[in-house]
């Protein structure tokens, strides 16, 4: 069996009827922008609010992916950081003093794995101090807490569509509060056709593979093949996976392919695929997993399948020989925020695993996927 760390593009979407299902979230929001990837989308926020031109001030979790941080960064703000404990919640009393004795400008919150933070506790902090709010929900589309959506807390949100949706790119950037003429007048370009349709056709073999590994490896080798023809042919792309902050594309936009197939899917569907995978999971592992003790909130979306392993490249290697595809999560920060101060952020980098449950993920696969967790429980 074969359980892939990424969901696929069925083909049966392209000839779904579009509109059948309501848009969430941030996709049926007035502010809406749409960028290649979030982190330009970050980028953009950052310059559109002049923080280049004041040098002013952001407090950025300690524990961070580093792409929204460079982001951040090259926008030409200032970054102080504030401690995110193991239990992948804010030092609220730390963040407290932070945003009363620095005074920052804007405060910068992720939601980790789709979980909401304490937005109540900040919101009140932020308007104490008229300090602007900054959502980051690449990992958390499609959730909801306190029966709003992720996002719509903050003065600005980010979101990453790709993580969650079978789409080749698509970042979101929304204004719930303010507008910004500044991000009105860019102007972004199409990605290429070599770029969306090498990503397309990945997931589309995706989806193919994990209903038989052996069509879906065969169908990647000839696509490896076709990707080095058109690399010789020196025709467009736009690199894409885990590439770092790329400044030479911060100006293309969300393809049309992307846009096509978000209004064709069924959110709803998504969301409870993703929800019942995740309860089935933590039911099978109860006692033989180092879990998050977080409880699944009504509305929530979870992204992943978060445990804690004495050694992930260890236990990727073991779970990858069994067929299950899963992921070592975020290894590392900015060096700023490593060593002294930061042994929490340092904790979470060196033993989050991630686990697939994404929409494609069948119970089968989630029992296939505990039991062989748990045959290797000691090991891990």
């Amino acid at each position: 069996m074969y359980i892939s760390n990424e969901h696929g593009l069925s083909p049966a979407t392209f000839i779904q009827s579009p509109g059948a299902h309501p848009l969430p979230f941030p996709l049926n929001a007035p502010g809406r922008l749409y960028f290649y990837r979030a982190r330009n989308a970050i980028y953009h926020l950052f310059r559109a609010l002049g923080f280049g031109a004041r040098g002013d001030l952001v407090l950025v979790p300690d524990y961070h992916n580093t792409n929204e941080v460079l982001a951040i960064r090259a926008a030409g703000a200032r970054i102080h950081f504030y401690r995110i404990g193991r239990n992948l919640e804010p030092d609220l009393e730390q963040l407290t003093k932070l945003v009363r004795t620095l005074t920052p400008r804007a405060v910068y919150v992720i939601h980790y794995f789709g979980w909401a933070q304490p937005m109540k506790d900040i919101v009140e902090l932020c308007r104490e101090r008229d300090t602007l709010l900054i959502e980051d929900c690449a990992l958390a589309l499609l959730s909801e807490t306190a029966g709003r959506p992720l996002g719509t807390f903050g003065d600005f949100a980010t979101f990453c569509l790709y993580k969650t949706l079978p789409v080749p790119n698509g970042g979101v950037l929304t204004r719930n509060t303010s507008e910004l003429p500044e991000l009105d007048r860019l102007r972004l370009r199409p990605p290429g056709a070599r770029t969306v349709g090498g990503r397309t056709l990945e997931l589309l073999l995706e989806w193919l593979r994990t209903r038989s590994e052996p069509a879906g490896q065969a169908a990647f080798a000839v696509k490896r093949g076709l990707g080095g023809a058109l690399r010789r042919l020196r025709l467009d792309g736009i690199p894409f996976g885990d590439i770092g902050f790329d400044l030479a594309n911060l100006d293309v936009r969300m393809s049309r392919v992307s846009m096509e197939v978000l209004k064709r899917l069924d959110y709803a569907a998504i969301r409870r695929q993703r929800r019942a995978n995740f309860l089935l999971l933590r039911e099978l592992l109860q006692g033989y997993a180092t879990m998050f003790p977080r409880e699944l909130e009504d509305g929530m979306c979870p992204y992943v399948f978060p445990i804690l392993v004495r050694d992930k490249q260890a236990a990727v290697r073991k779970l990858s020989a069994r067929g299950i595809a899963a992921q070592e999560f975020w290894n590392f920060g900015v060096p700023e925020a490593r060593g002294a101060g930061f042994e929490d952020a340092q904790f979470l980098h060196d033993h989050i695993l991630e686990l697939p449950l994404h929409q494609d993920v069948t119970s089968d696969q989630v029992e296939y996927m505990a039991s062989h967790i748990r045959s290797l429980e000691r090991e891990l």
